[in-house]
């Protein structure tokens, strides 16, 4: 039964990416001229990513919480490439701190830069900051919501990684309400490997942390509350992190 999933998921893998080569590729004029463009390209590749999830592997997904509609940073859990999908989609006008290699990649990188997406070094972690805090300046003519990954990088379910300074230097620099998001997205869609299992990737928005904390009792607090509701999730899917 498991190399039956696998076979799937392989197919699966080889015709989502084929029609993210696609779609970039039909959508790349009107994307160049404009944010729109590109912003309904990424959400038709999101809405078809997860739909052939549903009915090829019996992957749905599932999204809770009140979606930010307005500006606010949005601080999420990240497990896989599905849970940007499924935040993308949802949020109406989102654009996500990255990695600044991701903006030399062919036909991605142009998307992202329409977007509106912050690229970010990951070394030299001041200047890294500095250059993070400048770039969203530049960016806030273009409102929306502004999705940082706290822990910097893909975290399988029940491991731990640190939450970065970075996430804090924004929420005071901003100004805006942070909206902490949890997810199980990785038990199903894995950070790495081709296996994706069925089920129900959950995301969930949380209460909003108002601007005014300080910067040690928001990482605190932050930090609290997504791992806190992403153990639930996963739990809830029958997955028990180790403490």
């Amino acid at each position: 039964m498991m190399g039956w999933q696998w076979l799937k998921s392989l197919i699966y893998v080889i015709q989502v990416y084929l029609a993210m080569l696609v779609l970039g590729l039909v959508f790349l004029p009107w994307a160049a001229l404009s944010p729109q463009g590109a912003r309904v390209a990424c959400r038709s590749y999101a809405a078809y990513a997860m739909w052939s999830a549903r009915w090829m592997l019996g992957l749905h997904h599932e999204i809770r919480g009140d979606i930010p509609t307005d500006e606010v940073l949005i601080a999420a859990k990240h497990q896989s490439f599905l849970d940007i999908l499924i935040i993308f989609y949802y949020a109406p006008v989102a654009k996500f701190i990255m990695k600044r290699e991701l903006l030399w990649t062919p036909i991605i990188g142009l998307y992202a830069w329409r977007l509106g997406c912050v690229p970010v070094d990951r070394g030299k972690r001041g200047a890294a900051i500095a250059k993070m805090i400048a770039d969203v300046e530049k960016g806030r003519a273009q409102p929306g919501q502004l999705i940082i990954y706290s822990q910097g990088t893909r975290v399988a379910p029940g491991a731990y990684a640190p939450y970065k300074v970075g996430t804090a230097v924004l929420y005071q620099q901003l100004g805006q309400p942070c909206v902490p998001a949890a997810t199980n997205a990785g038990l199903f869609w894995p950070r790495k490997g081709i296996l994706r299992k069925p089920g129900v990737a959950v995301v969930e928005f949380l209460p909003r942390i108002m601007p005014g904390m300080s910067r040690d009792a928001f990482m605190a607090h932050l930090e609290h509350e997504v791992e806190t509701r992403s153990n639930q999730l996963l739990h809830e899917a029958g997955f028990t992190p180790k403490e």
